[in-house]
Parts: C-alpha cells; structure tokens; sequence
C-alpha cells in the first residue's frame, strides 16, 4: 500500500504552534505509515522537532518566500514531495495560496473552522460559555481528511537530556524546577510586575525551588534585574538556544505562564502549568493542553463582567486595565507550593 504523505500548514505563532503539537504527534501515533509534514517559519522549527517521525519544512515568509511571488517559489520548492492532502491549521491568506497552487496539482484540502461566531459571541460575555478547543479544531481538520485523532490516548513524550549548558545556567542541586513565564504579548494578559516580584520574593526565599525566567530580548532588562535580585533565580535568554529551551522545560515540576505561548509549551510535552488570567478566558478555546480546571487562577470576572473583552486580549475598556490585580499574590504563591508537593 503507498504511503500517504499530509501536508500541514501552521506559520504562527509560537503558542499557535505548541497547540498544534499534540494534534500532530497523536496523528502519527494513530495513523501508522502515515508520513506528515509542516510548513513552518524556521524559528518555530525546534517547537515541531519535538514531535517524533514529523518533517520540518521552513519557510521564510518575511524574506526569500515573501508575498504572492515568494508563496510560489515555495510551492516549487515543495511540490515534488508527492503530498496527498494539505490540512490548513492556519487558515490565513498565505495558507490559501498555497493550497491554490496545490489544487492546480490536483491536491486535495482541509482547513481549520476557527469558531469566529463563537468568538464574538464570548466576547463581552454576551454568551458566556465555552467553545471548542484549539487542539479539537485542529484535530477536525485531520479528521475531515480520513484520519483517526483522538487526544484522549496521546501519548506524551519523555522528559529530555539537558545538555551541560543548562547544567551551568541551573546548576545540579535537587531543587524542584519552576518556570516563571511573567510576560505576555499585551499587556492586558501580563500578571502585574510588582506583583510578580512579591511571588518571585516569596517562593525564592524558600530555598526550594530553582527559579527560571522566561522572556525575550525586549524584557531582557527586567530579566536581568530579577535574577541579580532575588536568590535560586536565573533567566535563560541569550544563554542557551531555543531548541535547549525547550528541553529545559520539558524538566520542569510547574511552568508559571500567562496566557501566552510558554504556557503553551509547556503544556505540549506534559509539563504541570500554572496560568494567570487577565482580560482573556479559558472558554475562547485556548486553555493549555490536558491541564486541569484548577491549574488556573483567574480574574474576578463578578467584578469585571465583561471578560473576555476579546479573544486574544487586545482589545481592553480603559476601566479594566487593572483587572488582574484582582489576584491575590498569596493566591499565587500557595497555589504553586500546592502544585509542588508531588
């Protein structure tokens, strides 16, 4: 029998791509023989490469495959892997185009329902109750070509080797490792700083825990500022590449997220997640994979009821700006020491 070959299609972002992980890895799983690539930017081709048997194919959408004339060059690039189907987890116009060319080929396609209706409807809590997962929209799409995905029998890979780079960032003592993710993409979503240093002081000073800070070159300064401060904490950005990133989180006991990418991450390789919510909610569908109910603290939304005021957060009535200082910071620390004991 030939062996069937998917394309996939996710460009972004970060915590869109972590979601789709365990779709993929629970496609190949349950589909034996099946061969299945993605079509990716190269800076997310570490998060993908953590899915065994998956094929990485990088596109340099802002450089060399830009545009309509760059999406082409591409599809030449790629057309001769013999693809049966294309599932879209994208769904955007560059994803369109791609599938247009394809077509001309005779290539068949799916593409993800993203639930916008729902969506509207959540926001400003018109209807408030929630809708589909991400990871189930994209599992659909597969589906819809033929193929079993049932996330309940995922199986999650196993911790990975942590190079002695990381060994010189962390140190070998027998410290529970705990994620500190305190950065968001707006600002709407980002658990207050002062309050997060009151949580970085308390859960420090116990001598416990290793603190590990996850941010970006933009947060690189308070990074910085948070690690020299405070004891067993360390930042991880510009000392290791992203690929070892990863692996350092799949060793950790709890990753501390907002609701962003590194929750998602996390969550991807079965890692206990810990999320602070802001102007968002859990029912848009973007909750982290298999993470319990209770692995969430969220704001007072009998106080603010119109979470969420949009989807991805940025969109924020001037009077709501504060609304996660509706969270206690005790809240935050007893909820980690809780989500620690084992």
């Amino acid at each position: 029998m030939d062996r069937k070959h998917i394309l996939a299609i996710r460009f972004s972002a970060v915590g869109d791509a972590a979601i789709a992980v365990p779709v993929l890895r629970t496609l190949l799983q349950q589909n034996p023989g099946l061969k299945v690539s993605v079509a990716t930017q190269s800076f997310l081709k570490p998060v993908f490469q953590t899915v065994e048997g998956l094929e990485v194919l990088p596109a340099d959408i802002r450089g060399k495959h830009k545009g309509v004339k760059g999406l082409y060059a591409f599809y030449h690039e790629i057309k001769n892997y013999d693809f049966d189907a294309i599932a879209d987890l994208h769904g955007s116009l560059r994803s369109r185009i791609i599938k247009f060319f394809f077509l001309l080929s005779g290539v068949r396609s799916k593409t993800i329902d993203k639930g916008r209706r729902e969506k509207r409807a959540l926001v400003g809590g018109k209807i408030f109750k929630p809708i589909k997962p991400t990871t189930e929209r994209y599992a659909d799409v597969f589906r819809s070509l033929g193929y079993k995905v049932d996330l309940n029998k995922d199986v999650f890979p196993a911790k990975q080797t942590l190079p002695p780079s990381i060994d010189n960032i962390i140190g070998k003592d027998t410290k529970k490792l705990i994620g500190i993710a305190p950065f968001a993409f707006h600002d709407s979503k980002m658990y207050p700083l002062d309050l997060m240093e009151k949580v970085i002081d308390a859960v420090s000073k116990t001598g416990d825990y290793q603190l590990i800070l996850f941010g970006g070159k933009k947060e690189l300064p308070e990074l910085k500022l948070l690690s020299d401060t405070y004891p067993n904490t360390v930042y991880t950005f510009g000392k290791i590449s992203f690929e070892d990133e990863l692996k350092l989180i799949s060793n950790l006991n709890l990753m501390v997220s907002m609701d962003s990418g590194n929750a998602h991450l996390a969550a991807m390789q079965g890692v206990k997640v810990l999320t602070l919510w802001g102007v968002t909610h859990p029912y848009a569908g973007f909750y982290p994979y298999k993470q319990p109910v209770t692995n969430s603290l969220l704001s007072d939304r009998e106080k603010y009821p119109l979470i969420p005021t949009s989807v991805y957060g940025n969109k924020v009535p001037e009077s709501y700006k504060d609304v996660m200082r509706t969270i206690e910071v005790e809240a935050v620390i007893n909820k980690i020491v809780a989500l620690t004991k084992n």
